[in-house]
């Protein structure tokens, strides 16, 4: 079930519902009991492995640190 972050306009508090999606843009009161709440927008991490790495790019000659410029 998704997390959505929410802040209240009157006492400034953030706090977070985990509720459906279905219900996401329903009414939140604020845990102080105060009903004039804002959903805020926030990031999505995304974590895990995959199942095949990816191989590193090959080095090639040219540009900088390929091509003997740097030293």
């Amino acid at each position: 079930m998704p997390t959505y972050a929410y802040r209240c306009r009157e006492c400034t508090e953030t706090f977070e519902l985990n509720r459906p999606m279905s219900e996401s843009g329903a009414p939140a009161p604020c845990p102080g009991g105060h009903a004039d709440t804002v959903k805020l927008l926030t990031t999505v991490a995304l974590t895990g492995s995959a199942s095949t790495p990816t191989p590193a790019p090959a080095a090639t000659s040219g540009g900088c640190c390929g091509g003997g410029c740097c030293g």
